[in-house]
């Protein structure tokens, strides 16, 4: 027995001497290199098939986002022509239609070149460009639409009488905000930005991409393409396949033809037009570049098979995995809100650089894009803060700015007062010297009270119809103010028959407070409103002053 373990063991050793560390190594190597080669092979063919399909789907991804900044583009382009429909609507009322839309509404976004009015006989009646003033449109297609539907319309490709070139136009009719108008805005489309918007389809062979209208013309096509534009798409203008027609645009936004003759087409509506955005993509040439790197990969594969199978756990984790976890740590920043993420290039390998710059150059547009979205909602917000009219804040303006002299009130410890002003007896002046001349009485009124509130470092607004009102920050001159007002408004001189006074005047009621949490901005402008039925009370063309005061038990109560 002892004998047999003795025999065993320096077989065990000469065995260690024949299977030494250079021979372990190269057997290691044969081992593993060799079934690797072969299946190395196997899958590189494996991968020709995988990665034209990956590169299909790659572009199909891309190709949804580009959609999706084209329906950003025409829902933008949608809000501008029902804000300018609201504008050209309030001021046409008092006969500054054009003129109020010239000055209300810069053509300051890249998507648009042009904003104009036409009338209902389709003569443009005003234009932020004056070569479009006196064109007929009246046989235009969308313009015919949209008069029909009364609803937002966008054209077909067509070229411009003045200027012969392509474009797209949008219309949107008046009448859907004031059943009065009938006038419609059209805004001509920036088709090189709506073009730019598909760089990211660009450079890339075997692949032709175009927004095409509902007869199927290119609109807009990536940076390398543009001489498609104008012209017939090779594509069909409708998808192909099962169950296509039962998707909605929203559902799922892009479709695949079947592939024929090494070719797949990909369809995206874009929402509220007839265009359509289609994708070709030749797979033959999609591939050419992917043979390319399959041959080459196949000598690369003897010469460094041997290498990597060393040095891949090191290198790994130092080329690889550490600069995707970087990469992926500044995404999810971003992702959470940090604007400033950015990635750092001098901590990456070279492979990731442009990689890292691409990113960063992403991040910024996004950061760009934010703050053009920012601005936009801005001048909206403050239009929709201002009252035509009169020229002052509305009511909505005027409660925002009192929510926050309140706040502010109530931290420093301050008193804040208010004046409401009511012009006195105008429903019998617009009886009698009709609308116009109310709304230019209202129109002065509203000058006069703009100028004291400047003067005096107030807020005026527009409450609604005839009634008006005036914040005051510090209020220890409030019943001075209300004075003021009224005298200012006398010395006006407007003449009114009907009034005992034979001229407009205006009753004025004052109150003021120290904030406190137990009261609300809605209990000044209560006492604000008792002190002015006091005043109409008293006979009007008077000022009669409101405060209230804080009571032990009983909460608020009214002093005059």
């Amino acid at each position: 027995m002892k004998m047999s373990r003795v025999g065993l063991n320096r077989k065990k050793a000469k065995l260690k001497g024949i299977f030494g560390i250079r021979a372990r190594l190269v057997l290691l190597a044969l081992i593993l290199v060799g079934p690797l080669m072969v299946e190395r092979i196997r899958s590189l063919e494996d991968t020709r098939v995988k990665q034209v399909t990956m590169a299909s789907s790659e572009l199909a991804a891309l190709a949804e986002r580009t959609a999706a900044s084209q329906r950003e583009i025409i829902s933008s382009v949608e809000a501008v022509l029902k804000s300018s429909a609201y504008i050209h609507a309030s001021a046409s009322r008092i006969g500054r239609g054009c003129a109020t839309l010239r000055a209300s509404l810069r053509v300051d976004l890249p998507s648009i070149r042009m904003l104009m009015v036409a009338g209902a006989d389709g003569i443009v009646r005003c234009s932020t460009s004056a070569i479009f003033v006196g064109t007929n449109i009246s046989d235009r297609a969308y313009f015919k639409r949209a008069i029909e539907t009364h609803d937002f319309v966008v054209s077909d490709f067509l070229v411009g009488r003045q200027t012969a070139k392509g474009t797209i136009l949008a219309a949107y009719p008046v009448s859907a905000i004031d059943g009065g108008e009938e006038a419609v805005v059209v805004a001509g489309l920036n088709l090189d930005w709506m073009s730019g918007v598909m760089g990211n389809l660009a450079g890339r062979p075997g692949v032709t991409a175009a927004l095409v209208d509902g007869d199927g013309t290119v609109l807009a096509a990536p940076p390398d393409q543009m001489e498609l534009i104008g012209r017939p798409f090779s594509a069909p203008a409708e998808p192909v396949g099962s169950g296509v027609n039962d998707l909605g645009a929203e559902e799922r936004a892009f479709f695949a033809e079947p592939p024929a003759n090494n070719r797949a087409v990909y369809f995206a509506p874009i929402r509220g037009t007839t265009a359509r955005l289609v994708v070709a993509v030749d797979e033959t040439k999609v591939s050419a570049g992917i043979n390319r790197d399959i041959r080459t990969a196949y000598l690369q594969l003897f010469l460094v098979c041997f290498i990597v199978l060393l040095g891949a756990l090191i290198a790994a984790e130092r080329l690889i995995v550490k600069p995707i976890n970087l990469m992926t740590e500044v995404a999810q920043k971003f992702g959470q809100g940090d604007w400033s993420a950015r990635v750092c290039r001098k901590q990456l390998p070279s492979e990731f650089v442009p990689l890292a710059r691409a990113f960063n150059a992403m991040a910024a547009h996004l950061v760009e894009r934010e703050r053009g979205l920012v601005a936009i909602n801005n001048r909206l917000t403050v239009m929709a803060s201002i009252d035509v009219l009169s020229g002052l804040a509305n009511r909505r303006g005027f409660q925002s700015r009192l929510d926050f002299e309140w706040m502010k009130a109530e931290q420093n410890g301050s008193d804040v007062g208010l004046l409401m002003i009511d012009v006195d007896h105008f429903k019998p002046f617009n009886d009698t010297y009709g609308h116009p001349e109310g709304d230019a009485c209202i129109s002065r009124i509203g000058e006069t009270l703009a100028a004291i509130a400047n003067e005096i470092g107030g807020f005026a607004a527009r409450y609604g119809g005839e009634e008006f009102c005036l914040l005051l920050a510090e209020a220890d001159r409030a019943s001075e103010v209300g004075e003021m007002v009224r005298s200012a408004i006398a010395h006006l001189a407007i003449p009114h028959q009907t009034s005992i006074f034979q001229q407009v005047t205006v009753s004025v009621g004052v109150a003021r407070t120290v904030p406190h949490p137990a009261n609300a901005p809605r209990d000044l402008i209560e006492a604000a409103d008792a002190a002015l039925y006091a005043a109409k009370h008293r006979g009007r063309n008077a000022v009669v002053e409101h405060g209230f005061v804080r009571g032990s038990d009983s909460g608020l109560s009214m002093a005059s």
